[in-house]
């Protein structure tokens, strides 16, 4: 699993976020090849939504931060995929995208709890980020509880100088007997 970085200015956010979505979207692709209508959905889903989301972002930091290094690739957090088939393909990627789309809801987190975006659009996309995937976190939850029996959540990400999210409690899935339910991002990003 790769380390996130803190977040500590809009231009981090964005510069991590790009390389993070972009490994997003080259693992989701692999999801044609899945025999789940739900899953080949769910890899269409972040595909489509992701690669809006990279243009919108590498347009901001073209108009914002055009004096600033291009977003670079800091290693995969995904692994490769291609080799992969049936329930194999399935269980991996569900094992592997919820801790990675964690990490995108904790830098997205991070940037709002601390006030770091300078631009009101680029905290609504944060927020936007956030809800999303979190709901997309659930439903990886349900799906891997439901098809392959796991009642614990893949490991969340640890990242320096911030402890946790709060109401994102890591364990079961919500709905799993004495499986705890998470409490939803608040709406304001605090």
């Amino acid at each position: 699993m790769g380390q996130m970085h803190p977040i500590t200015s809009e231009y981090d956010y964005l510069s991590q976020m790009v390389p993070h979505h972009e490994d997003a979207i080259t693992a989701a692709r692999q999801l044609r090849r899945s025999n789940r209508p739900e899953m080949r959905q769910l890899g269409q889903s972040i595909v489509t939504t992701q690669t809006a989301e990279v243009g919108k972002m590498k347009g901001w930091l073209e108009q914002w931060y055009r004096q600033s290094p291009a977003p670079s690739p800091s290693g995969t957090t995904m692994p490769d995929l291609s080799g992969l088939s049936g329930d194999q393909l399935d269980e991996t990627f569900l094992q592997h995208m919820i801790p990675h789309h964690m990490m995108a809801i904790m830098m997205s987190q991070q940037l709002l709890m601390h006030g770091e975006a300078q631009h009101a659009e680029v905290a609504d996309f944060a927020r936007k980020v956030r809800d999303d995937q979190w709901a997309e976190v659930r439903a990886m939850r349900q799906y891997l509880a439901q098809w392959f029996g796991q009642q614990n959540t893949p490991c969340i990400p640890q990242v320096p100088g911030m402890p946790g999210m709060p109401g994102m409690t890591p364990g079961p899935h919500p709905g799993t007997p004495g499986g705890p339910t998470p409490t939803e991002p608040s709406p304001t990003g605090t």
